[in-house]
């Protein structure tokens, strides 16, 4: 039997990766070849096909390709150039794909802006892409309102608001516009590693940054998971993620643009609404992120849970506590489960849906991924352990290092960096394993099994010591969300007076009633000593970003003291072995270096 499975995994694998490579060889063949350039093609046959369903309406692709055409034009009409950035900041909508898209047909760049910023964070990322003006949606006038009086005053604002002031009204505009191609003299001189867009990063912590994305990046993203999914043309792709985000506004967006299939969109994620829309829209494949699906199977169960026409989700971020849950409740047999960030050159793939992995490496495949290593971490110096020779030492089988990419200059080994060179030279390895060597860093501590499943463990920062023992942050959250009363866990370490390392917070939303006996029973089942959390907060919402990541360093700077927050604190009292609600006297006596752990 183990041999037979083996066969089928390696039998996956090789029917999986041959067509994926049927889908993107044209990038790395074609220098001259356009995003733009793939989205004509796939419109010219299908014109007259349904291209995005949104909130009841249909645009053909014909409509818009058009509506891409007046953008462009009206772009040039700005006085834009091949290489001219503009901002784009809108609400999911059919007009936000028409807009970058109508942008690259005249070589001009766009930056997705994260709809979630405001003041300082939406001024960085104006500033760092050097913006000539910035195109907004419905939704955006009060981030606008907040940005600094200068900026507000030299930076054009175009709007597709309905009361968008009249002489920055996109949808007045554009009725004017000519509604042909321009010509594609408009983007000559662009190569495939031009830069085509800008996508933000930062995780949940820092300022924004922009990372670049090449025309070459851009469309090999696009097409993806066309095979992994089996995607055709008569496939209904549902996105109710952020189209700034790359997983949604690429990759599920690419699927459909490359094929010719339909794009249901959503303008914000609803958990209530999301099997109703798929079954209404006859859905058959859908994107996730972060804790998506996790809020799915927080729902109320239905009878109707199993009755949809959804044959395939690909994302990242599906817990391994979940997954098999996810799976069996609503139905969903192949789940395309991947890692690999925005602008790194180290990628995975879980072909064959095995729980709790993002991606494998088969021995078939294994000079693909030489330029791939997991190296060893030093928790308490948050840098790879390097030997006497000064370079780094590669991991085993299942242990647990940061995941590191060659920094090469094919499409598979290249780092397109940021637009800040600081920020690309600070993910940057040097010496690795020979001298001049230079790898890219993901922040990602990983491990790989002995078939080469690959499995994230957590965030570089976010595995802290307490006691002299690693404690990883995922590992924990995992074990909470599996006590019954807890809906979400966000696990961190924060600094207690006379103790060294950092000892374990958890900040949990309740579903219901949470006994605190059966909850520290359980995770003492489940947990080493080490690893069972010495403080709890109860929040009334999870706090997460708008790719529905939990916010974690924002938590760990409040810490514990209950003058500062209004939620619910309890700590391990080690005298009775119980969570107890922590008053401000004995925060008090923690503080001064008084409390026993």
């Amino acid at each position: 039997m183990e041999l037979l499975d083996a066969v089928k995994r390696e039998w996956t694998a090789v029917n999986i990766l041959a067509r994926v490579k049927s889908w993107l060889d044209p990038v790395t063949q074609e220098p001259d070849v356009l995003t733009p350039d793939d989205i004509e093609t796939c419109i010219d046959a299908n014109r007259d096909r349904v291209a995005i369903r949104f909130e009841g309406k249909a645009m053909t692709y014909g409509e818009l390709d058009i509506l891409a055409n007046r953008i462009a034009y009206w772009g040039l009409g700005q006085g834009l150039n091949r290489g001219d950035t503009v901002a784009l900041m809108m609400e999911n909508r059919p007009e936000y794909i028409a807009a970058w898209y109508g942008l690259s047909k005249i070589g001009v760049v766009t930056a997705l802006v994260n709809t979630s910023l405001t003041g300082k964070s939406l001024a960085r990322s104006v500033e760092i892409v050097n913006a000539r003006l910035m195109i907004t949606g419905e939704e955006q006038a009060r981030a606008i309102s907040s940005l600094p009086k200068t900026m507000r005053s030299s930076l054009p604002v175009w709007s597709f608001s309905k009361t968008a002031a009249p002489g920055r009204n996109m949808r007045s505009a554009l009725a004017s516009q000519a509604s042909n191609r321009p010509a594609k003299s408009c983007r000559s001189r662009l190569k495939s590693d031009s830069n085509c867009l800008y996508i933000y990063t930062s995780g949940t912590t820092g300022m924004p940054k922009a990372a670049r994305m090449s025309h070459a990046r851009v469309r090999t993203m696009m097409r993806t998971f066309i095979a992994p999914t089996k995607a055709t043309g008569k496939d209904r792709i549902y996105v109710p993620l952020p189209l700034y985000h790359a997983t949604g506004g690429l990759c599920a967006v690419g699927i459909a643009l490359q094929t010719g299939g339909e794009i249901i969109l959503r303008r914000h994620f609803s958990a209530s609404a999301f099997w109703d829309d798929c079954r209404e829209n006859k859905v058959t494949i859908f994107a996730y992120i972060g804790e998506l699906c996790r809020y799915l199977v927080n729902q109320p169960e239905r009878e109707n849970d199993k009755q949809h026409s959804v044959r395939a989700a690909f994302g990242n971020g599906l817990g391994a506590d979940i997954w098999e849950t996810f799976s069996d409740r609503f139905g969903v047999r192949r789940i395309i489960e991947f890692y690999g960030s925005t602008e790194g050159n180290v990628k995975f793939m879980n072909y064959d849906s095995k729980p709790g992995s993002c991606g494998r490496v088969p021995p078939i495949a294994r000079k693909q991924y030489a330029h791939v290593a997991f190296v060893k971490f030093d928790v308490e110096t948050q840098s790879p352990v390097r030997g006497e020779d000064g370079h780094c030492i590669r991991t085993g089988v299942n242990e647990v290092g940061e995941a590191i990419g060659r920094v090469g200059t094919d499409s598979t080994t290249r780092f397109e960096g940021y637009k800040d060179e600081d920020a690309s030279q600070q993910k940057i390895l040097r010496d690795v394993f020979e001298d001049g060597d230079a790898w890219f860093r993901t922040g990602d501590l990983m491990r790989m099994d002995q078939h080469g499943y690959v499995y994230f463990v957590d965030r570089v920062g976010d595995t802290f010591r307490w006691k002299g023992e690693n404690v990883s942050t995922n590992e924990v959250a995992e074990a909470l969300a599996q006590v019954p009363g807890v809906e979400t866990a966000n696990v961190y370490g924060v600094g207690v007076p006379g103790t060294e390392g950092k000892a374990g917070m958890a900040s949990v939303t309740v579903n219901g009633y949470l006994d605190y006996k059966e909850l520290f029973d359980r995770l003492a089942n489940n947990l080493p000593k080490h690893a069972i959390p010495v403080f709890i907060r109860e929040q009334r919402e999870a706090d997460t970003t708008g790719t529905l990541k939990y916010r974690k360093v924002d938590l760990a700077k409040q810490g514990f003291d209950p003058d500062r927050i209004d939620d619910p604190v309890r700590y391990m009292d080690p005298e009775t072995g119980e969570y107890t609600r922590l008053t401000p006297d004995q925060f008090k006596k923690i503080a001064s270096g008084g409390g026993r752990f």
